[in-house]
């Protein structure tokens, strides 16, 4: 019952005194945030947000009392040296007539302690104000800030940019790069002085490929900054053709047991380059884990986050780090910084109470007296003996992007009063009014600044707010104390004019293996020229076994993904890494074969020639005349032209002697069929007109018909080869279907009707005259030559019955020598079955060359 009476006159009381503020025209802060800070009156104050502690500490929550405000604890030298170095600029600015005259900056700077509530709670603070009272509800006139540097990590600047966005006040960060900040319809407000994480990680993947590193494993904490830093590295390492062989999330919470899985996975791993995208705070419990677990032979990629971090820099992480190579924002010079930086002194001023908190950490002492033995701070102690990362001005890089940021801001505020009315940018060609500055008005200016520093530098935003991206790549050595030293040791930019983005001294680079050179990091060594990749199944694309290209396909190039298909008239070297012009083959007269053919078709003729000669010679002698010897000698013409026919087949097909060596084929053969066809039925003719039934059978073969016969017969195979090479005339052929290797040149036939014609009207002559000297097999020996015209004729069909099937399967040149063997042997066995056994009388037996002898068997019978 009392809790429910006090509960009511509590809430009775808080809503009579908000009535009485509301009629009294006023508002009243309800509280104050525990924030340590510095503060500087201005016509125009900055915020500004650094992390100045590392650490946050929440006090416990009983439930029964207002919980306290939280604090911060370990103090950070160079982090404050970044928020001195915003001071320094705007007392630089301030003193510079020609930047922002009758203007005088002001700044208004917090601690976020490395905490989201921490940075939330004073990004709130420096946009409300800390007065205690405010009577202007019309809200007119400039806000508490036109605008903040800061926040330096990505998360805190996700959160402030969503809220503060809506609002237009233009936030510009010095060290946030996650890449989601680019998105200009979430944080249409935001700029930042360092490359965005997008351009961070195309900067190290660039290392990675200038080693020939493609197997490697990733590390990064959970928070914004390494997400998006992962996300973006597993995309652009896909294009980049790189492979991750393992990918490890670093706990928030420092957990043990997480660290010590990671670890464990990074030593049984193959990957010989780690790349951690993280803050030193991360990074540092697994560094000491792996210094526990001695994980030696390992190259570590920095991100810019740790690359440049000093806490790793001791003796005990030099066996381990030594060799590491990072990505660093650009190192900069700052005339006066340090001069300014030892001029720093504490006041009582509250607002300051960041610089009482550093003067405490600086010499270790107490301007409040707390417990016994500590020192009394004096406030006058001389920090020109001091030795820290707070007078270091050697490697200025966040510090140097915090005096970019400042000027960027006076430079957006110096276009912006330097707008003249009627040409303004806003509605009506308005100017903003420097006594009611908008934030949003500021923003306009912003994205159009243009400057460079003292140093060089040039300083831009593109459209998403991003500045230019430069790098410095550093090399982590020992030092002569054996301690690890940091050095520059290439550049890498972006916008480089020549086109060349990495530079690197490959010769500084310290590495921290036995070799003392870059170490091999592959899932499978490259496959050289002639081979291609064949991935291996279920493992990332870089894990592959090289196969040979196959016969007629080649790789000219390194890792080739695909065999490349030589063009038509070539194929592959042996190697496979070079298309070669394919072998042509055909029957050459260098060829043995060709040679053998050649002198066959040769002799076949002199032979020929020689019968000739032989039967010119003994032309009156019965065994010549006995059987016209007029056809005779067109049977010797016919089988010479056989025997040189060939020498057509032979040689590298052209037009001319394709069309002619199958005419010259058939007419030939058809005239030496012919001869011989009418030659059997002279033969039988001359027998039967012997007898008494038959003794006018010769008048219808008499001379003039027998050449008659034969012109006919044989006109009709020129008839034949005119209408086929008319209509279908033989051309050469590359034929590469016998061997893939090889071009084989041959005739093309033209037309398969044609030739089958030519061939089957020498074939039927054949069988007919086959079959007519088979019928005038028993006609006496001595009267006649039909039995040789029968055998030389089964000589005849056989060879040219065996040539079909021989013809088929042989290939390439070899179908042509078939051809010509054929034709060879057919001529040679018609050569010596009718003619060599008359050589032969006439030779050697003359005196069998008589008419008696001829005519003696029928005499008998008679």
């Amino acid at each position: 019952m009392w809790t429910s009476l006090i509960i009511c006159l509590y809430l009775s009381f808080k809503f009579i005194y908000a009535a009485s503020v509301l009629q009294s025209g006023t508002c009243q802060l309800q509280g104050r945030f525990r924030l340590n800070g510095m503060y500087q009156a201005g016509d125009v104050i900055l915020g500004g947000l650094f992390e100045v502690h590392f650490l946050t500490v929440f006090p416990e929550l009983s439930f029964r009392t207002e919980p306290k405000p939280p604090y911060c604890e370990q103090f950070d030298m160079a982090s404050f040296q970044q928020a001195q170095t915003m001071v320094f600029a705007i007392d630089e600015i301030n003193k510079n007539p020609s930047l922002l005259p009758n203007i005088t900056l002001g700044y208004h700077l917090y601690d976020n302690c490395v905490m989201l509530g921490m940075a939330f709670r004073a990004a709130l603070s420096l946009v409300s104000g800390t007065e205690e009272y405010f009577s202007n509800l019309n809200c007119t006139g400039p806000p508490p800030v036109i605008g903040i540097v800061g926040d330096s990590n990505s998360t805190p600047s996700i959160a402030i940019s969503s809220v503060l966005g809506l609002f237009r006040v233009p936030i510009v960060s010095y060290f946030a790069t996650c890449s989601c900040l680019s998105n200009r319809k979430k944080y249409p407000s935001f700029f930042r002085t360092i490359p965005s994480d997008a351009f961070q990680v195309r900067a190290m993947i660039r290392i990675l490929k200038h080693f020939g590193w493609t197997w490697f494993g990733l590390v990064y904490s959970d928070d914004d900054y390494g997400n998006h830093a992962a996300q973006s590295f597993l995309q652009d390492v896909q294009v980049f053709g790189g492979c991750v062989a393992f990918s490890e999330i670093l706990p928030l919470d420092n957990n043990r047991k997480d660290i010590q899985h990671i670890v464990g996975v990074i030593q049984s791993s193959t990957a010989r380059v780690v790349v951690v995208f993280s803050t030193s705070t991360y990074v540092l419990a697994l560094m000491d884990e792996v210094v526990l677990q001695n994980v030696t032979d390992r190259q570590w990629i920095a991100s810019e986050a740790w690359a440049t971090s000093p806490v790793f820099h001791t003796q005990r992480l030099l066996p381990f780090l030594g060799g590491t190579l990072g990505i660093a924002i650009r190192r900069g010079e700052i005339q006066g910084l340090h001069e300014f930086l030892l001029l720093l002194r504490p006041n009582n001023d509250q607002r300051n109470n960041m610089v009482r908190i550093f003067w405490e950490n600086m010499f270790k002492c107490r301007f409040n007296i707390g417990e016994r033995g500590e020192k009394m701070c004096s406030g006058q102690e001389d920090l020109s003996n001091t030795d820290t990362s707070y007078t270091d001005v050697s490697q200025l890089r966040a510090s140097y992007n915090v005096y970019k940021t400042v000027y960027a801001l006076a430079h957006a505020l110096h276009d912006l009063m330097q707008c003249e009315e009627g040409r303004g940018p806003f509605s009506g060609k308005s100017c903003a009014d420097i006594t009611n500055l908008q934030p949003w008005q500021l923003v306009h200016y912003l994205q159009k600044v243009n400057f460079t520093t003292g140093f060089g530098d040039h300083v831009s935003f593109d459209e998403n707010g991003d500045a230019l991206a430069i790098y410095d790549v550093m090399n982590w050595q020992p030092s002569s104390d054996g301690s690890i030293v940091v050095h520059t040791v290439g550049v890498v930019n972006e916008g480089a004019t020549t086109g060349k983005v990495l530079t690197l001294n490959e010769e500084a680079i310290y590495w921290n293996f036995e070799t003392k050179k870059p170490p091999r990091s592959v899932c499978s060594e490259s496959c050289p020229p002639g081979t291609r990749r064949a991935r291996r199944k279920g493992l990332p694309v870089c894990c592959f076994d090289c196969l040979p290209c196959a016969d007629g396909e080649i790789s000219n190039t390194t890792d080739a993904n695909e065999c490349t298909i030589c063009p038509d008239d070539f194929w592959s070297n042996p190697v496979k890494d070079r298309c070669i012009p394919k072998e042509e083959e055909f029957l050459s007269y260098e060829d043995p074969l060709g040679i053998s053919l050649t002198t066959a078709s040769l002799l076949g003729t002199c032979f020929c020639g020689l019968v000739m000669v032989i039967f010119a010679h003994h032309r009156n002698t019965p065994i010549v005349r006995a059987n016209n010897s007029e056809l005779s000698f067109l049977l010797l013409l016919s089988l010479k032209l056989c025997f040189l026919c060939v020498l057509l087949f032979i040689g590298r097909p052209q037009l001319w002697t394709c069309q002619l060596r199958h005419a010259v084929f058939g007419i030939s053969f058809v005239l030496c069929i012919s001869s011989i066809l009418v030659k059997t039925m002279v033969v039988i003719a001359v027998f039967k007109s012997s007898r008494p039934e038959g003794k006018d059978a010769m008048k219808w073969f008499g001379a003039a018909q027998q050449r008659s016969t034969v012109l006919v017969l044989t006109a009709l195979q020129v008839a034949i080869c005119i209408v086929w090479l008319s209509n279908a005339s033989p051309t050469p052929h590359k034929n590469s279907q016998y061997v893939s290797s090889k071009i084989v040149y041959e005739c093309a036939i033209g037309s398969v009707a044609g030739f089958a014609v030519l061939l089957g009207y020498i074939g039927f002559l054949a069988a007919l005259s086959f079959l007519l000297a088979f019928l005038a097999r028993n006609l006496p020996d001595h009267f006649n030559e039909a039995k040789f015209i029968t055998f030389s004729m089964l000589i005849f069909c056989a060879v040219w019955i065996a040539f079909v099937p021989a013809y088929v399967s042989s290939p390439g040149k070899y179908s042509v020598a078939v051809e010509i063997f054929a034709i060879l042997a057919s001529s040679f066995g018609l050569l010596v079955a009718i003619f060599v056994p008359k050589c032969y009388i006439i030779l050697l037996h003359p005196e069998k060359n008589t008419k008696k002898n001829i005519m003696g068997r029928e005499t008998q019978k008679k």
